[in-house]
């Protein structure tokens, strides 16, 4: 006999991913995309060309207050879920950050007129007597 523990938890060979904060079982659909907004959870049509933005609309109530430091999803199952939020991103360098400077600006240098040239002038035609 075989004894299978289902947890709330969806874990992973690295860890626990997510859990699961609230079961609401919503049907999924392709042509919408699912939302959690201050607890509950909209749907909007998802962008087509030339089909005009859909407006939001309201599935699930799904009342329980967000934190911050987590990511609320619907997952697979058509259930809220949360994952911790990555914090930070990638480190900068600390050096290359303080010895970049601005190049010194350049003053215009003064223009002068442009000399202009005298027209060459044809020597004029002699008359022929």
């Amino acid at each position: 006999m075989r004894l299978i523990f289902c947890s709330p938890q969806t874990q992973t060979e690295g860890g626990v991913m997510a859990e699961k904060v609230k079961k609401l079982g919503i049907a999924r659909n392709k042509d919408f995309m699912l939302y959690v907004k201050d607890g509950d959870v909209w749907q909007v049509r998802r962008k087509q060309p030339g089909v005009p933005k859909g407006k939001p609309e309201k599935v699930a109530d799904g009342g329980f207050e967000m934190d911050y430091n987590y990511i609320y999803f619907v997952d697979k199952d058509g259930d809220v879920s949360r994952a911790k939020r990555a914090v930070g991103g990638q480190k900068r360098k600390k050096a290359a950050a303080k010895v970049a400077k601005k190049p010194a600006k350049k003053k215009a240098a003064a223009k002068k007129p442009a000399k202009k040239k005298a027209a060459a002038k044809k020597p004029a035609k002699k008359k022929r007597r």
